[in-house]
């Protein structure tokens, strides 16, 4: 059993956007993911293709293994950390803004699970 993992890191999306398109990921192999993904109009798809790619690269070019045999394990994005920044308000205050970051790791298997 070998799993192979990719990690995109510090994108600058909200993780809860892709959080449903990687759910639909689990257990399909990695020609179904990547149609699937490829034509999706969601700013995640791009990021979720991105890291699929490379995580079937990382199989084939470090582990040797077979591209076609391959699964989706599982495709996850996480909260990265958040930019702190200020909205000027009225009478000298301000509102805090969150400009949210994320990180989307997929893990791909040779084995059926």
């Amino acid at each position: 059993m070998a799993e192979v993992t990719a990690i995109t890191r510090n994108f600058r999306m909200s993780a809860f956007k892709g959080r449903a398109l990687a759910r639909e990921l689990r257990g399909k192999s990695v020609a179904q993911a990547i149609s699937m993904v490829a034509f999706h109009p969601s700013k995640a798809a791009g990021v979720l293709l991105k890291t699929l790619k490379s995580a079937a690269a990382n199989a084939k070019n470090n582990n040797n293994l077979d591209v076609d045999t391959l699964l989706v394990k599982s495709a996850v994005f996480d909260e990265g950390t958040r930019m702190r920044r200020y909205w000027p308000t009225a009478r000298g205050s301000a509102h805090p803004i969150a400009k949210r970051l994320c990180h989307c790791k997929v893990i791909l298997t040779d084995e059926a699970f």
